[in-house]
């Protein structure tokens, strides 16, 4: 890889990352890790059962360590759970270390794609105004990353490809 260590994709829930992640991944011919699939390989369930049963604090701290497992010792695209980067420590690690995007839409796009969703915790019975003030708050934290890619009116490809360009000038 370039100079920095691993493509990181970071966003809210239902912006893409593993989607857009894997197309890329493909593109570059390089491996693909979803931190949200290996936490529920781990754990043998659901993100939304590992809530509903370990609660949130267990998650976090599962999250936590995979993620930075898999940052500091895999090589690839690695698309991160949604509040994984809201972790100091991981944002740290992606900050310094790896080629970080924002796949960035407007509120309306992303509370349309997981307002009815089972499989996303924080979205389960939430009200529009709380997705709005949970896209907010992470979006602050979104901004840190290396690039933004404002993904309104764009097909997959064409945001994968804007990555690719991306990655291949650094």
């Amino acid at each position: 890889m370039k100079s920095k260590e691993n493509i990181v994709f970071l966003g809210m829930m239902g912006s893409g990352k593993t989607s857009i992640g894997s197309i890329v991944s493909r593109r570059l011919n390089l491996n693909f890790f979803d931190t949200d699939q290996v936490i529920e390989n781990n754990e043998d369930m659901k993100i939304a059962k590992i809530f509903q049963s370990k609660g949130e604090r267990f998650f976090r701290d599962i999250e936590k360590k995979i993620t930075l497992d898999i940052l500091r010792n895999k090589k690839g695209v690695i698309a991160l759970g949604g509040g994984a980067f809201m972790n100091k420590v991981v944002k740290k690690e992606v900050l310094e270390n790896h080629l970080s995007f924002w796949l960035n839409w407007d509120n309306d796009t992303l509370i349309n794609r997981i307002k009815n969703s089972k499989k996303r915790p924080l979205a389960i019975n939430s009200s529009r105004n709380k997705l709005i003030e949970i896209i907010k708050k992470r979006s602050l934290i979104y901004s840190k990353a290396l690039y933004k890619i404002d993904c309104e009116n764009l097909t997959k490809q064409e945001i994968a490809k804007k990555i690719i360009r991306i990655y291949e000038t650094n």
